[in-house]
């Protein structure tokens, strides 16, 4: 096992931070719009009522994304690729995992409020 495998320290890292951070959203969500803290997207601040909507729900979105990068990061400990390799797809899976997290909010939001 080696524990310094990008493909190890990548995703359980990140995993760490976004099962971390959505914890925080969740657990004290933003109240009022701001552009220092929270989720932010153009759509999330269309109204106070979508933005108290996508605090709590990409809050839950990132822990999920978290806790399964958390998970993947078992694959780094297998010493399936070299360093090189696992660096490039560490780093892919936090760039998917990130993306994942403003798709399905966005898609939430437009769900539940449609799209303005």
């Amino acid at each position: 096992m080696n524990f310094w495998h990008p493909l190890f320290l990548i995703p359980i890292g990140t995993g760490m931070a976004f099962t971390f951070a959505g914890i925080i959203m969740t657990k004290f969500p933003p109240k009022k719009i701001n552009s220092l803290y929270g989720y932010r997207t153009s759509n999330s601040i269309k109204s106070q009522e979508r933005w108290d909507y996508a605090q709590i729900y990409s809050g839950k979105e990132m822990i999920r994304s978290g806790i399964i990068l958390v998970l993947l990061s078992v694959l780094g400990l297998t010493d399936i690729t070299g360093p090189f390799p696992g660096m490039i797809i560490g780093i892919g899976l936090m760039i998917v995992s990130f993306i994942m997290v403003l798709i399905r909010t966005e898609k939430a939001i437009n769900l539940r409020f449609g799209k303005e």
